[in-house]
């Protein structure tokens, strides 16, 4: 196993909100992840400004400093794709919640409220619940660098036998 990475961050995009048109009257929306080294993005969907995508990415955490960064595109098939926004998930605070270790606590449970701040894209607050034994953060956020638009995701830790876990990660 690789010792340089603390565990797995399962990232879930979920829909689109909202987001700004940059075609004729709508929009073929994509979301790219990247968290220092690793790069992902999700299916396109084609005219939509409300998408649905439902697609769960697997980052690797090696620093909780390295934050999660988000663009939202345009597909384009003749030209160079459209920027539709971004954002950045700082996921510091939801793991101060998870390493506070609760257990057997009831679904739906909130641990931690996170407001909207000028340090995060947070739209609205956002808290972290437990859910079927474990803790997740589920969040709008408020794209920037466009008109409009937010994206929802839903963020939940893995930790991994082998990986060095969150237990001397000061946060």
């Amino acid at each position: 196993m690789d010792n340089t990475v603390l565990g797995i961050l399962k990232l879930r995009i979920k829909r689109g909100i909202d987001l700004a048109i940059r075609d004729a009257r709508a929009s073929d929306p994509y979301v790219v992840v990247k968290m220092g080294d690793q790069h992902m993005k999700t299916r396109v969907i084609k005219n939509n400004c409300n998408p649905t995508w439902n697609e769960e990415m697997t980052l690797f955490v090696k620093d909780v400093q390295t934050p999660v960064h988000l663009t939202v595109y345009d597909k384009d098939t003749f030209t160079v794709d459209d920027k539709m926004g971004e954002a950045e998930i700082d996921f510091k605070p939801f793991l101060k919640c998870k390493k506070m270790e609760m257990k057997n606590l009831p679904n739906g449970c909130a641990l931690k409220r996170i407001q909207p701040s000028r340090t995060n894209c947070l739209s609205e607050e956002s808290s972290c619940i437990w859910k079927d034994g474990d803790v997740i953060q589920e969040m709008i956020l408020r794209l920037k660098n466009v008109e409009k638009g937010e994206l929802v995701v839903e963020i939940e830790w893995v930790d991994v036998i082998g990986f060095r876990g969150l237990s001397h990660v000061k946060l």
